[in-house]
């Protein structure tokens, strides 16, 4: 029997991550995730979903990659969400897409 069966399960967005879960996967994948972290899945409307997994003493979170998200993960710095709950799904905002160029433009 899977012993997170009773976990309750939430799929989140970039567009829902919170300060709390962008600090768990911090946490959980400090030098960034990899093909063996990412759980590939089908929802509802048949598209195919593939996220990373944390977990908190009641809730497994699987959290859709994205470009975005390794960009927030590798420039993560917890003061920045000091400001903010940590269920504030407000606080983790886009980066720019400009900031996310990793030094294409430079010569």
């Amino acid at each position: 029997m899977d012993k997170n069966a009773h976990l309750n399960r939430v799929i989140v967005d970039f567009k829902k991550l919170t300060p709390e879960v962008l600090k768990l996967l911090v946490e959980r994948y400090p030098d960034g995730y990899d093909d063996r972290n990412i759980i590939s899945f089908r929802n509802g409307q048949g598209e195919r979903i593939e996220a990373v997994e944390v977990l908190t003493e009641d809730t497994k979170y699987l959290v859709k990659i994205s470009a975005k998200l390794e960009y927030t993960m590798e420039n993560y710095d917890e003061d920045d969400y000091e400001d903010f709950d940590d269920d504030d799904p407000t606080a983790v905002v886009e980066p720019d897409p400009e900031d996310m160029v990793d030094g294409a433009d430079e010569d």
